[in-house]
This record gives structure tokens, sequence and C-alpha cells, in this order.
């Protein structure tokens, strides 16, 4: 031990003998520049050596003083250096000093692969026809192993950087011909792809990720084995290193998702989609870990969907239609739990689906709204009755509801004064009486009224909206006056339809919806602008497609702006048979529009006339729709999603509501009900839609289908002579034994034909 310890003293007194080390720039004379990585320490030497002969030849000689070497600064304070130094450092690495000896930390090089996807799939043919795989094994055992080989096999240009949104240097058509081939090949293969992936993720992994790690996770994400239960494990592990990139890796991923083919795109969002379910309700309880012990499974898969409903959503057009990224499964959970952890979390590190609506379907958003309305009913009303109580007034039940009585000659005005007297009652459960008639309401009278008065407020005569041709929907009326109060009611009266689940025949654009929701609930200050959604070109397409094509080829125009066209910043509207003219901006009159400024022109019509020219009939609008439907649950909807509340669906399958259908005295074989469906089903669309409104009161389809209605035949015992009848509260239609096909077809047409009130005197 002495002598190891004397040795060691040995060395120590040389490193002392060493000088010390440059902490500041170092001498340009000595040609180093800026720092560069140490690849070896052979290459260092050899790095030595040559400065050594340049040295020679600089300064005469190994002995001539370093201040002859040009550049050199503070020669002279440091202290001269001993020749048999000098060569020690050059040969010996315990004599370098520590921060040389240190590892350099630099970027992986990525080696260089030349296997194109035509040599790939000829190898595949060969091993097939062969049953020799031993060349396609290495290439998939050395691919998969990391993520720098991942990036030699599928990158374009092994070293190219790569580094935009538009491009992710990936070889698309190879990846697409690797992943196609791997689930034909044997087993063996399959496995060690699956164990390099599993490598390759449990690699500690420290600061920020490189833009090939970023392509290392978008090539993964498509591999197809993750289809089999027994990969779960790998794509979790998978989904969660993606789900936790940060937001600026986030958005090159999904500008890159974009770009693959919809095929792909879609069987990504599928797979996405059936792995969530799967955990939710595994189809054997031992097929997946506990769920207690992988509880970051479903919110790690639902935030990499999100990423791809995200890249859905910045494609124009969308790469598939928004419902696809539905999860029917979700309406078999405690959504109400889900909505109430949302409320009281927000979007926190409490994960609740509610922080990604877009993975709830209509069904499940529509029951929320639906419960989070009830529970508001059923607060109101017990408000309602602990008032009445504790000033020891008589107790009656017509205060638990929002009771209507209107006069069928003088509807739209009684509804209009119920409605406002009645403000306060608005989240009651509704219920409507007709002056002078006997009908009770459980449901079908209510819907009765709001046919009547939609089909009354849009009538043309009125005023309040525009019916625009060529698009086939209606638009606010620009003509201002005193009092908003019937835009109000509309407002109030969509919301009350949705408040209690009742379809409108209304026909607003898109756009309106998107309004509705700006913001989706209503601001703490009262002089907050609302209603005011960002206006395009497309969004005027939908209500005066005309005109958006005028204005687009002003965009488009070639020539002279300003002298062909000859306009200002000022637009002339027609109000009540006066036409009056607007600037688009101060002193827009004597502002010429011209090929530099045109894309402002367009830009501020457009805003003025879907949102500047309308604002005061739009706020009384949206201010009576949130009146009622004032709910946290708004926010989970898409302006589409709004509408299939408010409209229902125009859709009519009469063949989803025959097999839906449920039966009282009748059987589906019954000579009658087989003729009523073949009548039926043969019936042209605007019968079948009064079918529709005569057994339901409503022509229009509920969010989830004909099946919702629960649609019953019941048989009455009358003679043949009668008509059907309907009991729209309970969707239930009333048949007499018919005989005939042709006997049941007239007096069917002529009962739908003639449905309107209830024991009308």
């Amino acid at each position: 031990m002495d002598g190891e310890h004397s040795a060691l003293s040995g060395v120590e007194r040389e490193r002392e003998k060493l000088p010390p080390i440059f902490n500041s720039s170092p001498p340009a004379g000595l040609g180093r520049g800026a720092k560069q990585p140490f690849p070896s320490f052979g290459t260092f030497i050899s790095s030595l050596n040559q400065r050594r002969d340049a040295g020679r030849t600089l300064g005469g000689g190994l002995t001539g003083p370093l201040t002859s070497i040009a550049g050199f600064r503070h020669g002279r304070e440091l202290p001269p250096i001993c020749s048999d130094v000098r060569q020690k450092q050059r040969i010996s690495i315990d004599t370098l000093p520590p921060e040389v000896k240190a590892p350099f930390p630099s970027d992986p090089v990525i080696p260089l692969r030349t296997k194109t996807t035509k040599e790939f799939q000829e190898d595949v043919e060969r091993a097939i026809q062969s049953g020799d795989w031993k060349e396609v094994r290495e290439f998939y055992l050395t691919t998969f192993d990391s993520f720098i080989e991942i990036n030699a096999a599928f990158k374009r240009e092994a070293n190219g950087s790569f580094n935009t949104i538009d491009d992710s240097g990936v070889n698309a058509k190879f990846v697409n011909a690797v992943y196609d081939a791997l689930l034909s090949t044997p087993q063996d293969i399959q496995k060690s792809v699956l164990k390099g992936i599993i490598n390759s993720l449990l690699r500690e992994w420290k600061g920020p990720r490189t833009k090939d790690d970023l392509r290392a996770y978008f090539i993964l994400i498509q591999n197809p084995q993750y289809l089999n239960t027994s990969t779960y494990v790998i794509y979790a592990h998978l989904l969660r290193q993606i789900a936790a990139l940060s937001e600026a890796d986030h958005h090159f991923l999904v500008h890159w998702l974009k770009k693959l083919s919809a095929r792909r795109f879609r069987q990504l969002v599928e797979r996405l989609l059936q792995f969530i379910s799967t955990r939710l309700f595994p189809a054997e309880p031992d097929e997946l870990p506990p769920l207690a012990k992988c509880s970051w499974w479903i919110p790690s898969a639902t935030k990499v969907l999100s990423l791809f409903n995200a890249a859905n959503s910045v494609s124009s057009p969308p790469i598939m239609p928004f419902t696809d990224f539905y999860n029917i499964t979700l309406e078999h959970i405690n959504f109400m739990e889900e909505y109430r952890t949302w409320q009281n979390y927000g979007n926190s590190n409490r994960f609740s689906f509610c922080q990604f609506p877009f993975i709830l379907s209509t069904v499940v958003k529509k029951a929320i709204i639906q419960k989070d309305s009830e529970q508001q009913m059923i607060s109101q009303a017990r408000q309602s009755l602990v008032n009445k109580v504790s000033r020891r007034q008589r107790v009656d039940m017509n205060l638990l509801f929002l009771n209507i009585k209107v006069r069928r000659a003088q509807l739209l005005g009684d509804s209009l004064d119920e409605l406002t007297r009645k403000r306060c009652d608005l989240k009651k459960k509704l219920r409507v009486t007709f002056v002078g008639e006997a009908g009770l309401d459980m449901g079908g009278l209510t819907k009765e009224w709001f046919l009547l008065l939609v089909r009354q407020i849009f009538h043309t005569d009125y005023g309040m909206f525009t019916y625009m041709k060529d698009s086939r929907c209606h638009w606010f009326s620009s003509w201002k006056c005193d009092n908003y109060s019937e835009f109000q009611l509309i407002g109030t009266l969509m919301g009350l339809a949705v408040y209690n689940s009742i379809a409108l025949d209304i026909h607003f654009p898109l756009y309106c919806y998107r309004k509705l929701l700006t913001p989706p609930t209503v601001p703490g200050d009262q002089n907050a602008p609302v209603g005011m959604a960002t206006a395009t070109l497309d969004d005027l397409q939908q209500i005066m497609p005309e005109l958006a094509h005028g204005l687009g080829e002003l965009l488009s125009y070639e020539g002279n702006v300003e002298e062909d066209f000859y306009l200002t910043f000022q637009v002339f509207q027609e109000e009540m048979g006066v036409v009056r003219c607007y600037n688009l901006k101060p002193g827009g009159d004597k502002i010429p529009v011209t090929k530099q400024n045109r894309k402002e022109y367009v830009q501020l019509y457009i805003d003025f006339l879907l949102n500047k020219s309308i604002y005061k009939q739009f706020a009384a609008f949206y201010h009576g729709f949130h009146s009622v439907c004032a709910s946290d649950a708004l926010m989970l909807l898409r302006p589409e999603e709004v509408e299939m509340l408010v409209c229902g669906s125009p859709e009519l399958d009469m063949a989803a509501l025959q097999k839906a259908a449920q039966y009282e005295g009748y059987s589906k074989i019954d000579t009658t009900v087989r003729c009523f469906w073949d009548v039926v089903l043969a019936f042209p669309l605007d019968l079948q839609k009064k079918l529709l409104h005569f057994a339901t009161g409503s022509d229009r389809v509920p969010v989830g289908g004909m099946a919702d209605l629960n649609f019953k035949i019941s048989k009455i015992e009358v003679s043949t002579d009668w008509l059907p009848i309907s009991h729209t509260c309970f969707n239930q239609i009333c048949l007499p034994p018919y005989r005939t096909r042709k006997e049941l077809k007239h007096k069917l047409t002529i009962a739908i034909s003639n449905a309107e009130g209830f024991g009308l005197e």
C-alpha cells in the first residue's frame, strides 16, 4: 500500500508542475477558436502533434518563447514552461486538465442508412418466398433499437435539421411500408420491435426534447401493434411521454399529424378511442393492470387524442367529421361526476373528460345540460316553496311551474307578456295552457306552443328576421327601433327549448350559434360586448352566398381595383324601405378601395353585416337565451352541437323509428301494423314530417335519434270509420284495427294533415 501511495504522490507532484489553466478566452495564436468537442484521446494527441510542428516552424523550436506566437496575450505573466513537462502533457492522460478528461456534451450524430422503400419491400418479398427472414429481422432489430436509429431509417436526410412545422422530414412512404409489413412478419421480429421501443422509452431523458426525439414519437405513435391489448402497457408509456411534452413540441406534432393521409389519421384516432374504451371497460377483468395502478393511462391517451383533434381543427377542410372523435363508451360512465369535478377543479391537474369536450358525444352533453337544468328547476321550485311557507301563505302547486297561459288568436303578444311578467320563473318546469281548450299539458301542449310561436315569429311579414332564399336560412333584420324585447323573446324561447328538451324548427346559419357562444357565459360587466364573433368570408357564404362570391372576386381581381370597382369604405343598406349609408371606418366615404387595402375593406364589410349592424338585436337575443341557459355546460359545446340541441336533427329515418317502436294491443306482425309501416315508409318527406308532428308535437328528431322518441303504436277498439288519434305528451299514436293498406293510408293522411289544436271548440 505504501508503494502505491508513493506512486500516487509522484503523479500529484507532476501535476503541480503543470502551468495554470486559462479561464478566459484562449490565445488566438493557438488556433483553438470556439470550444469544440473532443471525440477521442487519439484525436487530441494528433492535434497536439500538429500544433507542436506548427510551433517549431513559427517559434524555431519547442524551447522558443511563447510570446513569439502571433496574437498571444499576457504571455509574460506566465511562468516558463519546462520542456519535459510539455512532453508529459502530450503523452499522458493522467496529466490532462480535468475539463479535457470530462465527457463533452454534443448532439448525437445520426448514422447513415441507405435502404429505400423499394429495397425493403423486395427484402420482404424474398423473405416470404424463401422463409429466410434474417435480413428483414436485422432491419427491424436495428431500426427500433433507439430514437437515433429510428431517425436514421426514416429521416429523409440523416443529419438534416427539418425544424419547421411544415415538414417533419420523415419519409412517410417508407414508414407506411415498414408498418404495413410488420404485422405479417414472424412473432420474434414483432417482439424485437416492441423490445426496442421499450428500451427507447425507458432511457433517461434529460432536458428538452430535440426535433429528432419528436420525429421518433411521431413515427412510434403510428405503430399498428398497439391494436392488441397485450401491447397496451408499452402504448400507455409512449402516450405518457408524448402527453408530457412541452406546448411548443405539441405545436410541432399537431402540424405534422395533419399531414398524414386521411386513412392513417383515422386509424390512429380510432386506436386511441379503443384504448380509452378498453381501459374503462376491459373485456376480461385480468386483461389489463388494475386501474388504481395506472390511473394515468386515460388522461395521457385523452391528451394525445386532443393533439389529433387540434390537427383536425386546423385542417381545411377537416380530415374527418368532429363527431368521429366522440367516444360512445363515455355515455355509460358517471358523466355528472365528471362534470362536477370539472366545475370544482377546472383545468387543473385533476383530470376530467369535460376538460376535453371534443370526446363527449352530443348525447352526453345533452344529458349533462338536462340534469343541470333539472337541478336548477328543483332549486328554483324549492326556493319558491320555502318563501311561501316562511310567509305562512297557502302553498299552491302551480308555483312549482312556469305557467304560460295564451290565446291562439293573440299568441305572440300573450307569450311576450307572460314571459316578461314571469321572468323570475324561467328556470322552472314549463307548462302551457291554451285558453278555451281542454288539453292538459303533459308535454304535448308545450311542443305545440313552441311550434306555433316559432312559425309566427319567423314569418316574413313580421319583419324581425329576413329569409335568405339562396342559403335557405333566417338572419336578423338590421332595422333600428327603441325596443328589442321581441328579439329577447326569441332568445328566451330558444333557451326554454334547450332547457325543456324541445326541438325547434329554426333555420339559423351556424355562425349564429358561434355568436351565441361568444362568450359561452354572460360576462359580469354589463357593458362588455357579446356576440362579436370573428367573421370570415366563409361565414358570410353561409348567409349571403352571392355577396360573398362578389367580395371573393374583388380579393382576387388582377386589374385596377380603384378605377374598375370605384368603391369607398362606405356601405349602403336598406332598412324599412329607406336606403342608409354607413362608413366602415372614420372618413370611409373619402377613402377609395385599392389593391393594397381591399382585404381590410372586405373584413370591415363582413364585420359590419354580421356584427355591428345587428348588434342591439343580437345582444337582446343573446341575453334572452342565456337568461334561461346560464350554465357552465354551455362551455362544453361546439356551435354545431348548440344547433343540434336547439333544432334536433332534420334527417328523418323512419326505418330507425320502425325498429325502435313499441306496441300496445298490437304486435309488429299484425296486419294493421304492417300496413302502417308500408304506408309510412312510402310517404314523401313532407308527410313523414307531418306524421312525426302528429304523434310527437314536433317534426324534429331529438339528439339521440329516433330511438329516443319512445314512439308507441296502440290499439283502440273503435270503428274503423274513426281517424287515428295521438297523444303527443307520450309520443303515442292510436290506430283502429284497419284491415287494408288503402283504408289506413286514407285515414292517416287526413289525420296528420289536420293536426293542430287540442279539443278545439
